[in-house]
């Protein structure tokens, strides 16, 4: 069935986390970072969470919004088991660290017509307990094979990102090992039946279990801030990023960083995995 485009402008209900040390270094581990300001307590200012955290607290909001009466009534188990997340964007106002109480919604912004199904574009605000916005994130989800009831309501324009430029300043190799998925679903805590239950990801006609894009894009930004900001995650201010090729595992990704903060991670066979990356640093 169709994705109303009626849907722009509905709004989960605010979801609440606390953030702590377990969760910001397991979310460092999963993806395989052992830089101690991801998991050295000891530190003056203890661990500080990895730049694309954010997107731990925000996937119950992910979730609420399908579960929306509106989107729930409309889109069938089978078009949402075909929903995949096109593109990310998330500005970081202030990192999160351990201790905080985040809370999250999320908003309907945007609802179109696109050639291979309907994609939908939400908004997640994260603050802290005394109201301090802590991250946004525009996240565009493609429904494939599915229509649009409603005439199209496109998600305001995106800033236009700076074109690359020369050849990489960098390549780095991300091993990518066959359970890193299922290691990811209980480190990020986001849990994803297609990333780790076989006959889902076959179901939802998918080759086999894939790696999560979020981290695909993780590998991209730990790169980036490695030969762009100095190692020091807290630099990163905003990471923008679109999903191409699925990552399968076990798998070896190339991710090619340029000076001006633009970024690749390509598979072995040269496709893009996370294409129009980028990431600004404070």
């Amino acid at each position: 069935m169709p994705v109303p485009s009626a849907a722009v402008g509905l709004q989960t209900p605010p979801i609440t986390h606390v953030v702590d040390n377990r969760w910001v270094m397991s979310y460092a581990a999963g993806l395989g970072e052992a830089a101690p300001c991801y998991l050295d307590t000891t530190r003056p200012h203890g661990v500080t969470s990895h730049p694309l955290f954010p997107v731990c607290p925000e996937w119950p909001t992910v979730l609420a919004l399908r579960d929306l009466d509106a989107l729930r009534a409309l889109v069938t188990p089978d078009e949402a088991r075909r929903g995949i997340h096109a593109t990310h964007d998330v500005t970081i106002e202030r990192p999160m660290r351990p201790g905080d109480e985040v809370t999250t919604t999320a908003t309907v912004i945007g609802v179109e017509r696109r050639s291979p199904g309907a994609y939908l574009t939400m908004d997640m605000v994260s603050t802290a307990a005394d109201g301090t916005v802590l991250c946004r994130t525009r996240q565009g989800s493609l429904y494939l094979a599915t229509d649009v009831d409603g005439p199209d309501r496109p998600a305001p324009p995106e800033d236009p990102l700076p074109p690359i430029e020369g050849s990489p300043l960098a390549t780095v190799e991300r091993r990518v090992s066959a359970l890193d998925a299922h290691v990811y679903t209980e480190c990020a805590r986001i849990w994803n039946p297609i990333h780790t239950d076989r006959s889902v990801a076959l179901a939802a006609d998918l080759p086999d279990i894939i790696l999560h894009g979020t981290a695909t894009l993780a590998h991209g930004v730990s790169a980036a801030v490695e030969h762009l900001a100095g190692g020091d995650p807290d630099r990163v201010r905003r990471i923008r990023g679109r999903f191409g090729a699925m990552v399968p595992m076990p798998s070896a990704l190339a991710v090619h960083v340029f000076a001006n903060g633009r970024f690749e991670v390509r598979l072995p066979d040269g496709r893009a995995a996370v294409n129009n990356g980028h990431i600004e640093l404070r």
